[in-house]
């Protein structure tokens, strides 16, 4: 009986460990498509207004004068 409910709790922990491998994955792609949706979206607004698609920002060659 003991090696019966040792298999069966083997079982249930790969069944949850896959369980929550499946999630993390879920949740991974998730995140990637919403940042390349938001890259994406920041490169059509850049491009419309004629702007550089870097996410720098652009700064003065020299410092201004006092």
């Amino acid at each position: 009986m003991y090696e019966y409910e040792y298999q069966a709790r083997s079982a249930e922990l790969i069944r949850r460990a896959e369980h929550e491998r499946q999630a993390r994955e879920a949740v991974r792609a998730r995140r990637a498509a919403r940042r390349e949706a938001a890259e994406h979206a920041a490169r059509e607004s850049a491009r419309d207004e004629g702007e550089s698609p870097s996410p720098r920002l652009r700064r003065l060659r020299f410092a201004r004068p006092a």
